[in-house]
């Protein structure tokens, strides 16, 4: 794999002191990745909406100093100093000190915020480490100007997937491929890729209503989880299978072919719990009320003839899916029914977003 295209070249301008500030989105796989090697190279190709209303706003001060054999850094997240978050940023700019060598010559104070919960199965590790590689990158197009857009975005995607895969496809939008495919241009292991066809005009500005079902902590990281699948007696089927639905669902948004949306993307949602209930250690990260709001999605949908259907991250949380055009309806159908099973009946209504925004 071709990694040297991101080695930094011409950083001969000097910069002493400047704040970059980026605001990027989590994202939602319709077809689950699950199961890494290092890297972060994926076992499987992934595809996902990105998000609009859930993101991160991250600033990072970059002030020049003598050159170190660390990176200095300081973390606030949401006003507070965060020392535990530390280790995962350090770990990840121990990953990108060959292609971003510039980092050993600056003080860094990163202050981030998200617009959800942490940790709570909405992908902050996502918006999280892309925001950061964004800044990153703001920082670079200023030592080297000549850096076209194109190359910010690859190369940003690049980075933040070596902090967190999925955060690859957070970048961009409104769908993003990670993963080399035969059927997919330009789709790579080591960075995300825009979807490269167009959609039906059914998948444009497709909602996300996220059931905060439960906002506390998981009791398995994704980190751990995702390792566990190198003993899987499963595994290999299942990275089989998510290839083969990746080339259907490609179809199936070229098409239109919304039932077979519903049937894919939900299958997919439950094979990816299947893959940690036969785990071992095994564990559930579904919860009660995620199993109640699931039955009431199939009812709701048989009644009324509706395209609603779910999908679930790594998490208790359920994500609402549903075309734009029975926006009204199903949003009445939420509150007034599936509202009640999340924890202070909170839940954000959200949609497909068009990726990082410089703030």
């Amino acid at each position: 794999m071709n990694t040297s295209q991101f080695i930094s070249k011409n950083l001969d301008k000097t910069i002493e002191k400047v704040t970059f500030t980026w605001q990027t989105p989590s994202n939602i796989a319709l077809v689950k990745y699950w199961g890494k090697s290092n890297p972060q190279i994926p076992k499987n190709t992934s595809i996902s909406f990105t998000l609009n209303n859930c993101h991160t706003t991250t600033s990072i001060e970059f002030e020049k100093t003598s050159k170190n054999t660390v990176v200095d850094f300081e973390l606030f997240f949401e006003g507070k100093k965060k020392d535990d978050f530390k280790p995962k940023i350090a770990e990840f700019f121990k990953r990108i000190e060959k292609y971003c060598p510039y980092i050993f010559e600056y003080k860094m104070i990163i202050n981030s915020e998200n617009s959800f919960p942490h940790s709570s199965g909405i992908a902050s590790s996502a918006s999280g480490m892309s925001a950061i590689a964004m800044c990153l990158m703001s920082l670079e197009k200023e030592l080297n100007p000549n850096i076209t857009d194109e190359f910010i975005n690859k190369k940003a995607s690049f980075l933040a997937r070596l902090g967190s895969g999925s955060a690859s496809r957070s970048i961009e939008g409104p769908l993003v491929v990670w993963g080399n495919h035969p059927e997919i241009k330009g789709s790579s292991d080591l960075f995300g890729t825009k979807f490269p066809y167009e959609i039906h005009p059914v998948f444009e500005n497709y909602c996300d209503t996220i059931l905060l079902v439960d906002k506390g902590e998981k009791q398995v990281s994704s980190t751990v989880g995702h390792n566990l699948m190198h003993n899987h007696p499963y595994a290999e089927n299942r990275f089989k299978q998510a290839n083969e639905n990746l080339t259907k669902l490609s179809k199936i948004l070229q098409n239109g072919e919304i039932k077979e949306f519903i049937n894919l993307v939900e299958s997919e949602a439950l094979t990816l719990h299947a893959m940690m209930l036969t785990s071992n250690p095994y564990f559930i990260l579904m919860k009660p009320n995620t199993l109640e709001v699931i039955n009431k999605i199939w009812q709701y949908r048989e009644e009324n003839n509706s395209n609603i259907c779910f999908t679930l991250d790594a998490g208790a949380n359920v994500h609402v899916l549903y075309p734009n055009t029975e926006k009204t309806e199903i949003e009445l159908f939420i509150k007034n029914n599936l509202a009640k099973y999340c924890q202070k009946n909170q839940y954000i209504c959200d949609n497909a977003g068009l990726g990082a925004k410089p703030q």
